[in-house]
């Protein structure tokens, strides 16, 4: 095959991870098994998996779906493990759509997808969280969802409506790097959540940036265990593992004391987190953490990177936290790396990407240096989606009329194109006509010892129109209440403006499906709550 002697002929993938942006992940896979069919690409809970048995799973997949009458879209919904990734390069394969969803999404999330992105066909496991498929397809049928087939994925068995698939009597009809290929939901920490379109050169870019940053080896172990339809999951699990030729290690789903354990068994080089898991792990298991001798690397983000934990995290395990700026839909903007000093790489959201071109604005009116410049960040470049999914109001909202991609953030940006987040454009609680940014507002309570997690959203007051509430999961047996934190803030010379005026303290915070804290459901409880 021509495209077996060139991938033969690129360079190793860690000396020029640009060389590899073009190859899509069923080339990838396809070719791991070739040359490396008995190698392990997953490891879990449950066994391994190899390439050769990845492969395989993939073209079953592709077989099944091919059998059917012209799907065009899949909704798919699968858990964090081997047959995610097999289930989705199955579907590049057959040329059909995949809308995927974190593995926490309930039903009506799920119908809502399926019916924003026409999907026909439900891929996903024999059960899932106490549901058959039988018994999800037709719960979804009842919320107006289009499903008129079951595609199941197990290990290495597929099956379509109960039965073993026949043979396809279509050909493969396999989506390029540059198609769009995939959609996933954004995370619905406001609302019903939106659908994301990808293509796959976005994310082999993401990862060979990643790969740059990081100063990856060819010997590197990933563990990944952030949710692996949402942009972290797909570089860190699906993408990057099949680049390295290396094995990946997942979880079904997280547990803070397994995570650990994983990671001393697998001796994980790499390790792919969102901050409330690697939070969680150093609570549950600060002592297995400090026994870690592999592990080099952590990624993290999703939400804001707490540094007094991030420097805990680094004391423990020796490994560099790094992060990248960015979102669903921008894909990277700005990241940290392992050669950067302490201060950017903890302080920041490290420097500009290179590969993107970025512009800040205020009020719709460009903001200019010299000096410090502080905006809402606009981008164009390879990690960009190219929108969102049949839905020309979203993206109105999503583009600027030249076509730069807007986040959400409020950023500042340094004389050394080092980034900040300094707030949300729409997270913002209004206090008698005062401004006030809620991820500042978390950022300083998140360092009260006692504080594990922190949410804060504006509750509603006849005088002030809004109040500042915060609501808090505490470390293990702490105990915190209103008094104590203004005053522990006071006395730091926080602005007054910045002391909640309201606590609710919570055993857990709510996440959403990506497995950010859900705004929503903890505005809906901070109203609830009696004071």
């Amino acid at each position: 095959m021509d495209s077996e002697r060139a991938l033969h002929a690129l360079p190793l993938f860690t000396s020029d991870p640009m060389a590899w942006t073009h190859l899509s992940a069923s080339e990838l896979v396809h070719h791991r098994a070739a040359v490396q069919p008995d190698d392990t690409a997953y490891l879990s809970p449950a066994g391994t998996t190899t390439w050769a048995e990845y492969d395989a799973l993939a073209d079953a997949v592709r077989d099944a779906a091919l059998t059917l009458p012209g799907p065009a879209t899949a909704l798919v919904f699968l858990p964090d493990t081997a047959e995610f990734h097999a289930a989705i390069v199955g579907l590049y394969r057959a040329g059909v759509l995949a809308a995927a969803t974190g593995a926490r999404s309930g039903a009506a999330e799920l119908a809502h997808i399926a019916s924003a992105s026409d999907a026909t066909v439900l891929v996903t496991a024999h059960e899932m969280r106490g549901a058959t498929a039988h018994a999800l397809a037709d719960a979804l049928r009842t919320r107006g969802a289009n499903i008129a087939h079951t595609l199941v994925v197990e290990p290495g068995r597929v099956t379509v409506d109960g039965a073993t698939p026949g043979r396809p009597a279509v050909p493969e009809r396999a989506f390029s790097v540059d198609d769009v290929s995939y959609l996933n939901a954004t995370s619905g920490t406001t609302g019903l959540p939106k659908l994301v379109t990808h293509t796959q050169r976005r994310w082999t870019t993401f990862a060979a940036i990643a790969c740059r940053g990081a100063d990856l080896g060819p010997d590197e172990v990933v563990a990944s265990f952030v949710p692996s339809p949402y942009g972290f999951g797909l570089w860190t699990a699906h993408f990057l593992p099949a680049l390295l030729g290396r094995p990946a290690v997942v979880l079904d789903r997280f547990d803070a004391t397994a995570a650990v354990r994983l990671l001393a068994e697998y001796r994980a080089t790499l390790l792919g987190a969102v901050s409330t898991q690697f939070r969680m792990m150093l609570q549950a298991d600060p002592e297995g953490l400090a026994r870690l001798d592999g592990l080099r690397v952590m990624y993290t983000g999703g939400e804001a990177v707490p540094r007094t934990e991030a420097e805990r995290f680094e004391s423990l395990t020796g490994a560099k936290v790094l992060q990248f700026y960015g979102s669903n839909e921008a894909g990277g903007v700005s990241a940290t790396t392992v050669f950067d000093g302490d201060e950017t790489r903890l302080g920041t959201g490290g420097h500009v990407l290179d590969e993107m071109r970025l512009r800040l604005f205020d009020a719709g009116r460009e903001v200019r240096g010299p000096g410090i410049r502080r905006g809402q960040p606009a981008v164009r470049g390879p990690l960009a989606s190219p929108g969102y999914f049949r839905d020309e109001a979203a993206d109105a909202e999503l583009f600027t009329d030249d076509g730069w991609l807007l986040l959400g953030d409020v950023v500042e940006v340094d004389e050394e194109n080092r980034l900040r987040v300094v707030g949300r454009v729409a997270d913002v609680i209004i206090r008698g006509g005062k401004n006030i940014s809620a991820a500042e507002a978390e950022d300083l309570v998140r360092e009260h010892p006692a504080v594990s997690m922190v949410a804060a959203v504006g509750v509603p007051d006849t005088v002030f129109g809004e109040r500042l509430c915060v609501v808090v999961a505490l470390a293990p047996g702490a105990a915190l209440s209103l008094g104590a934190l203004t005053a522990w803030l006071q006395e730091r010379g926080v602005t007054r403006e910045y002391l909640p005026e309201k606590l609710v303290v919570t055993d857990a915070l709510p996440l959403a499906a990506g497995g950010k804290i859900a705004k929503a459901r903890v505005r809906e409880l901070a109203v609830r709550e009696p004071q």
